[in-house]
């Protein structure tokens, strides 16, 4: 079916917001498995901690140990801000290239093979979004 389908591709792949999380294992959300790429749990924000659900507005990229050196990176500066609209996220991975903290650090763009993924909505957050945006389409 279509989950055969899109996990036997070759190209490169970008996942932005809803489109990163279904990179996962699972969500909080539901019992529907997501594509299994990436092995994590995505969970919602708690709302009990005091954040503001959902994290919305411009918060700091930050490059994992070594992902300053991905190629969805290169020319954006570390701690360039980026501009995110969602209640849930996943956790910090081996393939976490860039995180964010909003009560807790979170992934804020995450590389497995040929999978890529931008919790944040490159689209909408200007001349270091359109640089994320170009440096997949060069890949």
């Amino acid at each position: 079916g279509l989950l055969d389908c899109i996990c036997s591709l070759k190209q490169p792949v970008l996942g932005i917001c809803l489109g990163m999380q279904l990179l996962f294992d699972e969500s909080e959300e539901g019992a529907t498995p997501l594509l299994g790429v990436i092995p994590a749990r995505v969970d919602a924000f708690d709302a009990a901690s005091g954040l503001t659900v959902p994290h919305m507005g411009w918060n700091r990229l930050q490059p994992t140990p070594g992902g300053a050196d991905h190629p969805l990176l290169q020319g954006v500066e570390p701690g360039s801000h980026v501009y995110f609209v969602h209640s849930y996220a996943a956790p910090v991975t081996a393939d976490t290239v860039a995180s964010c903290s909003y009560g807790v650090d979170f992934t804020a763009l995450t590389s497995r093979g040929n999978f890529m993924g931008a919790q944040f909505h490159p689209e909408r957050s200007g001349p270091v979004g359109a640089r994320i945006l170009q440096n997949f389409i060069d890949l």
